[in-house]
């Protein structure tokens, strides 16, 4: 038997499977709380300069005065002014070395192996989140959080794949979901856990401590069979695949999986990342989905940002951005599974949504009411958006063959990460024009919706192991079979 059908056999999604995922599902919280430090850590508090104290420095810097009741980068380095860019460089300098994590562990983890290069991540993510709370000045400030950026991209996305390949294929759009919900619960915690912690400092350190223990715990994680299977080592994926079972509540003895064509260790120098542009039908699929994370990540991180900047609570307005994705994770499993909408056509319709929902913005004025001003269709967006953002995921990692789906998932997020690093910048376009940004996400997001048509649909799909799978007569006939069964 193959991986599925093993998984068909101990259980997809048994007692085993939901504590495993479960537990790196609720690592998105401490992913959230890092990825969105900046937006609490780095708000701009109430000031007020005293002109005539000022009028001996140029600048009037020493002499400014903060009336809010927290403390931020902001006030302690007085990063106002013509030093005001150094918050959104901080931001950006995140999103950056979640860049190069994507580049250097996507690969690292197809040849290496996900646990190993998970543990690693997550164990230097720690040491560099400490460092920012502990940081003396605002260029190890920044540099902190390019280190942080770098390991938190890799671990989250390794984490990510390891929640897929835990599981039968019928529930990755549940983990995926799941995962991409609770990193929205972890942004709404943050705020809350803001509230309560003035100190931007110490809420920097307590945001980073349960970092600490998740690295303990995952040292019980199991490798992934299906990268086990992938790269030769039959053995290994059988006793994994054995474990699950017992931890189901099964015993399997006639448990064997078919042996794989390729020895151990010798997928590792036979696929890397430059699959994906050797092989014409990665390549396409790769463009089109390279531009849907960029935009999504733009869309969803610009207006996320965003909150920092809005009239009223700061903490509200960040824990109102992230419940408000909330209800993106029902919507998504609702249309992710309908055969008339399927992958696809639910990430067009969000994006495009998402899309007509920030212009829409820019035609309504400020004081219009309470149900239906800029506020509430920019939130809508960020609901629409962030139901892309699940998508996308799942579908991502559905297109990629087993060998290389790692490298396709960090290529995609490296994308994303360029998105990531605009994204703190676009809400500054206000100084041009105030429906700037809100013109930047609708037309990015219309357009990326209308681009996803394009790629394959994959619900109710097999999974490809190897990339021969996708060009075989084999694969094709069990794809044709499956849309029969489909339409029928």
């Amino acid at each position: 038997m193959d991986v599925d059908e093993a998984f068909l056999s101990v259980g997809e999604f048994g007692r085993c499977q939901k504590r495993l995922t479960g537990f790196l599902v609720l690592l998105q919280v401490y992913v959230a709380c890092q990825s969105m430090l900046i937006v609490i850590v780095g708000a701009i508090p109430e000031y007020h300069i005293d002109a005539e104290d000022a009028s001996a420095d140029r600048d009037g810097i020493k002499h400014v005065h903060f009336t809010d009741n927290f403390t931020s980068i902001v006030s302690e380095w007085h990063l106002i002014q013509h030093e005001a860019y150094k918050v959104n460089l901080a931001s950006s300098l995140l999103f950056a070395g979640l860049l190069i994590g994507n580049i250097l562990f996507g690969p690292l983890s197809d040849k290496l192996g996900r646990r190993p290069v998970y543990l690693t991540g997550l164990f230097f993510n720690v040491i560099f989140g400490y460092l920012t709370a502990l940081a003396s000045s605002y260029e190890i400030f920044a540099f902190s959080r390019l280190f942080v950026g770098i390991m938190n991209g890799g671990m989250s996305l390794v984490s990510f794949v390891l929640t897929q390949e835990y599981v039968g294929k019928s529930y990755w759009a549940l983990t995926g979901s799941l995962t991409n919900l609770t990193f929205a619960v972890g942004i709404a915690l943050y705020a809350l856990l803001g509230y309560y912690i003035r100190n931007w400092r110490i809420l920097a350190f307590v945001a980073n401590s349960p970092g600490v223990l998740f690295f303990l715990l995952s040292f019980l994680l199991p490798e992934s069979p299906r990268w086990l299977y992938s790269h030769g080592y039959t053995a290994e994926a059988e006793a994994v695949l054995h474990r699950i079972a017992r931890g189901n509540g099964k015993e399997i003895p006639s448990l064997k999986l078919k042996e794989c064509s390729s020895a151990p260790g010798t997928v590792d120098s036979a696929h890397s990342v430059f699959d994906l542009v050797r092989y014409g039908v990665l390549l396409w699929r790769t463009v089109i989905l390279m531009y849907i994370w960029y935009v999504c990540s733009l869309v969803y991180y610009g207006l996320t940002l965003n909150a920092g900047e809005l009239k009223g609570n700061l903490y509200f307005n960040v824990a109102m951005y992230g419940l408000v994705e909330v209800p993106a994770f029902p919507l998504c499993l609702f249309f992710i599974e309908k055969s008339w909408s399927g992958r696809g056509k639910s990430t067009a319709g969000f994006l495009v949504f998402a899309g007509l929902a920030c212009i829409f913005t820019m035609f309504l004025p400020d004081n219009n009411s309470l149900y239906l001003s800029p506020a509430v269709l920019a939130l809508l967006g960020k609901l629409s958006v962030s139901a892309a953002f699940n998508v996308v995921y799942i579908y991502t990692s559905e297109l990629y063959p087993t060998v290389v789906r790692n490298a396709g998932l960090g290529v995609c997020a490296m994308a994303c990460r360029f998105g990531g690093i605009l994204a703190p910048f676009v809400p500054s376009m206000k100084s041009l024009n105030p429906s700037m940004p809100f013109l930047a996400f609708g037309i990015s997001g219309i357009s990326a919706g209308i681009l996803s048509l394009l790629l394959p649909e994959t619900l109710n799909k097999p999974i490809a192991e190897r990339i021969e799978d996708l060009q075989s007569p084999a694969y094709q006939l069990l794809n044709k079979a499956k849309q029969k069964e489909d339409d029928n």
